[in-house]
């Protein structure tokens, strides 16, 4: 039980959203890992909105998250499908047969060399480099241990990554894993195409049967169930399974929040022209319908746009990736992601599901865009003040929903999330009878500062905004994407890179890898319901 926490329970459908949510997971993981000895206090984000405590057979106390994942057969790698805690239940369970029994065993894929140093259930490796035993927030679990030796480091490449799975350090709960065996993660033949497809799986009544269980396995454990959020895949046939899903939800479980997050991978190339229609007819027909189910939808992508013409991706000033990477991908959107959805993960005063959908949502227009500034361009020295007065305008932020520059954009109403700001940095430091640079040095606190610049750039709009101490916390596998000119905890240490704004799309490797995404800015934009389509 989540003890008074307004639970959510994540779907994840598709191979991408697996990537997603895999960096996602591993977020959360590092979030619950981190040293309690850390310059932000504790227990912003309530991990128990996202997470249930369970028991193995044997007794051992679980912290697993509160998980449906879907994906196609072969895409699991060395993953067990029932997870790695409760154990093999089809070896364990008893075999009344007293014939002879002949066993039929796929060969495993290889686990990569170095990554199972950081998948233990058991263990986290702590700011001083100890080893220590994981235990679960709010006291439950074991007493922290030490042992002699932490594991070695990990850097991950291009080629050791096939799957998700490859890199997901979280222990799953035997009910979260549900393969489709119907179709194929791997070759040509039996691939999941099509979004009719897709929606022809939750109409099979055996998938149905299972799905409904595992639905009625996690909801009937929450206290106060506040909804559901699918990360879906919108580019392939998965987008008709989301769809499906989001309209199973919404019968069953009328009132509660359903907010779909719609994910696409990097640019594509023209390559084969068919599949690019597919590619297109599945996002539409995705959006459409999963809009018509859910709350609230917003596509993520790093691509420049959605349609048949290839745009090129979009850029960070202080980030290197390879866009055609699905690792580096999932990276980013997972980062923006554990941004955009705190406002209702927040231990207190959470701006629950429903609400945040009914903020954004005008005259049934159900489909948000996003934007953010990964990381915030805080130097040294500077406050928020400062900052956001040279940051100026929409036209700084990255659209991260591949419908262009939020430059231009009128908007209805938007959800700002700020963290990882330092408290002494939240409002100006100059000194009595200096004269103030802005107006937003006259500010007394730094939620006033963020609320005064929306509404200096955004008169007209209706804003939420939130102010965290915490930052995204990343640790290895998430992979190294960082410039030079950062700190280790997301400062601008120099100035922006010369070439700002131009095009840095490539994999660049540094040898300190930085703690946390701090501070960092995200910003969810409705469009304005008086702008054509």
């Amino acid at each position: 039980m989540a003890g008074g926490a307004r639970e959510v329970l994540t779907l994840q459908l598709g191979h991408f959203a697996g990537f997603v949510g895999a960096h996602w997971w591993n977020q959360q993981d590092a979030a619950l890992c981190a040293p309690t000895g850390a310059k932000e206090p504790p227990g912003e984000l309530c991990p128990d909105v996202l997470y249930r405590t369970g028991r193995t057979p044997h007794g051992q106390e679980t912290y697993t998250p509160r998980l449906i994942l879907m994906d196609l057969k072969g895409s699991l790698s060395s993953l067990k499908q029932e997870g790695g805690l409760y154990g093999d239940r089809q070896l364990d369970a008893a075999i009344a047969w007293q014939g002879k029994l002949t066993t039929h065993r796929e060969e495993l894929y290889p686990q990569i060399p170095g990554l199972q140093d950081l998948l233990s259930a058991e263990g986290v490796l702590s700011s001083d480099g100890i080893w220590r035993v994981k235990s679960i927030p709010n006291g439950k679990g074991p007493p922290p241990l030490t042992t002699a030796a932490a594991p070695k480091p990990f850097t991950p490449t291009e080629d050791s990554i096939r799957v998700w799975s490859d890199f997901l350090r979280v222990h799953l709960h035997p009910r979260s894993i549900c393969m489709i065996q119907k179709y194929n993660h791997d070759g040509e033949a039996g691939r999941l195409e099509a979004f009719g497809q897709g929606e022809s799986i939750l109409k099979e009544p055996r998938c149905l049967e299972d799905v409904e269980d595992r639905l009625h396995f996690y909801v009937e454990e929450c206290d106060h169930l506040q909804g559901f959020q699918i990360l879906c895949d919108l580019h392939n046939g998965f987008s008709g399974l989301g769809a499906k899903a989001a309209e199973l939800l919404r019968d069953e479980y009328s009132g509660r929040g359903i907010i779909t997050w719609g994910l696409l991978p990097g640019p594509y190339s023209r390559g084969d022209p068919l599949k690019n229609i597919y590619r297109l007819l599945n996002t539409a027909l995705g959006l459409v319908h999963m809009s018509a189910h859910s709350s609230l939808v917003c596509p993520l992508s790093l691509g420049g746009g959605l349609g048949l013409r290839p745009e090129p991706p979009v850029t960070f000033p202080h980030l290197h990736y390879d866009p055609a990477l699905p690792f580096h991908c999932g990276a980013i959107l997972a980062t923006a992601l554990d941004t955009v959805t705190a406002p209702y993960r927040l231990r207190s005063s959470p701006v629950f599901m429903a609400h945040l959908a009914d903020m954004l949502n005008f005259s049934g227009k159900k489909v948000a865009t996003a934007a953010a500034t990964i990381p915030f361009p805080l130097a040294p020295g500077q406050s928020l003040p400062d900052a956001l007065v040279q940051l100026g305008g929409a036209a700084a932020w990255t659209p991260l929903s591949a419908c262009g520059s939020p430059s231009g954009t009128c908007c209805f109403a938007q959800s700002v999330v700020l963290r990882g700001l330092d408290r002494a940095c939240h409002t100006s430091q100059l000194a009595p009878g200096t004269p103030l640079p802005s107006p937003l040095h006259a500010c007394a606190t730094g939620e006033d500062v963020l609320a005064r610049y929306l509404q200096q750039q955004q008169p007209t709009v209706r804003s939420s905004a939130h102010l965290l101490l915490a930052p995204c916390m990343v640790a290895p596998p998430y992979p190294q994407l960082f410039s030079p000119g950062l700190s280790q905890h997301g400062l601008v240490v120099d100035g922006p890179p010369s070439g700002a704004g131009t095009c840095f799309v490539s994999l660049y490797s540094r040898g300190e890898h930085p703690s946390a995404w701090g501070p960092l800015l995200l910003l969810v934009l409705e469009p304005d319901p008086g702008r054509p389509g």
